[in-house]
């Protein structure tokens, strides 16, 4: 293992990452203040309790999961795309670098970044709405899988993308209408019958419902399930991975 290309490559996406860390850091305290007042403050008036907890915490743990999906895919794309876009990426296949090592550079670096954005909405939520989290550990880790399997997506898009518009497509289109429908803002149990059957097809689900237990002690979803659901999705997409690697697959074309 070349640690020391690994620290290359981290170093160099971290530091554009610091260059514009204010924007960085006041982006998901700005966009988490205005869920907590349009959601907390005008829904949560009307809804004053989902399943014994107060609305304006039970949203808590969905909105951290819609950044950090969010931030984990873009940040990730990005970072291969941009090598790709100008054509750097083939300095980096000739160099005596292996695909394991460009993959943990990029998105560790990725994963890094949203693990941030996550923990700085975390800290703006505890200015709005009172927070005890019952099972702090198993947060960091569903957070940390969060981040790394989805950085791990965004690695993917950032290889299948052929230009800028591709980029942001599956975020915005697939990834986002999927994290609002999956359980960040209200209970599964809130739903008829049927749609809570229909929404159980939805993969967000099982991550929001895991990392919701982790704070609150409750879920849509056995536990061990919405584990076994973030793991399998991780290791999906490191054999995708694998695979872009061996085949040249975007990369070679």
């Amino acid at each position: 293992m070349n640690f020391q290309a690994i620290r290359a490559i981290y170093i160099f996406e971290m530091s554009r990452f610091f260059r514009t860390l204010l924007q960085s850091f006041l982006s998901p305290v700005l966009s988490t203040s205005l869920y907590f007042v349009v959601f907390g403050t005008a829904i949560g008036s009307q809804i004053k309790n989902v399943d014994g907890i107060p609305y304006g915490s039970f949203i808590v743990p969905g909105l951290i999961m819609l950044s950090v999906m969010t931030q984990s895919i873009s940040n990730a794309s990005f970072g291969i795309y941009f090598p790709k876009f100008m054509g750097t990426i083939y300095e980096l296949l000739s160099a005596p670098v292996n695909f394991l090592e460009i993959v943990v550079g990029y998105v560790g670096a990725a994963a890094t970044k949203s693990l941030f954005i996550g923990l700085v909405i975390l800290a703006t939520a505890y200015l709005f709405v009172d927070l005890d989290i019952q099972h702090p550990i198993s947060m960091i880790c569903f957070l940390l899988l969060t981040c790394l399997s989805f950085s791990l997506l965004g690695f993917i898009i950032g290889i299948w993308a052929g230009n800028f518009e591709q980029l942001n497509l599956v975020p915005m289109l697939i990834v986002t209408p999927l994290v609002f429908l999956g359980g960040s803002f209200y209970s599964i149990s809130m739903l008829p019958q049927v749609w809570q059957t229909v929404t159980m097809f939805n993969p967000v689900v099982y991550l929001i419902s895991g990392f919701r237990w982790a704070f609150f002690g409750q879920a849509d979803v056995a536990i061990g399930i919405s584990l076994g659901a973030i793991s399998l999705f991780t290791f999906a997409c490191m054999a995708f991975i694998w695979w872009i690697f061996k085949t040249g697959w975007r990369i070679r074309s």
